[in-house]
């Protein structure tokens, strides 16, 4: 199962949706993502110490948390090629003008489809949109 960052954070901080990404990712076998998630996730983590949702233990106990979760494996995190980055170079070359996709989503796109995944999991409207044009499924929760 494929996760970009933003589904990875909801399994740690309860939004709207965590719920239900939490079940979908607790019947995955192996969870997997690009290494950039573990920066984007302590940004969205961090977000939520600024806007005041988190406190500065409940901050630190959650990163705490991703951080031992990376060590046991419960993450599977891709490296960033220099390959990988080519290829999604090629790939942003053939989107549509309208497309509007930001680099750490096209990364996870490509990251995805280099590994051979069907599907991508977000909640990135911007993301699940493009996932066809990447050849992928784009799901959520």
């Amino acid at each position: 199962m494929y996760l970009d960052s933003a589904y990875i954070a909801k399994f740690y901080v309860n939004e709207e949706d965590s719920g239900r990404v939490r079940a979908a990712i607790a019947g995955a076998d192996t969870l997997l993502s690009s290494m950039w998630a573990m920066g984007e996730v302590t940004c969205a983590l961090h977000r939520h110490l600024r806007e005041g949702t988190l406190g500065t233990s409940q901050y630190r106990d959650l990163v705490a948390a991703f951080l031992e979760d990376i060590a046991l494996g419960n993450w599977t995190f891709i490296p960033v090629t220099e390959r990988l980055l080519r290829k999604m170079v090629t790939l942003l070359g053939t989107l549509p003008r309208t497309t509007f996709l930001r680099a750490g989503d096209a990364l996870h796109l490509t990251t995805a489809l280099d590994l051979g995944e069907g599907e991508i999991w977000s909640s990135d409207r911007h993301l699940l949109t493009a996932a066809a044009h990447f050849g992928l499924v784009g799901r959520s929760a």
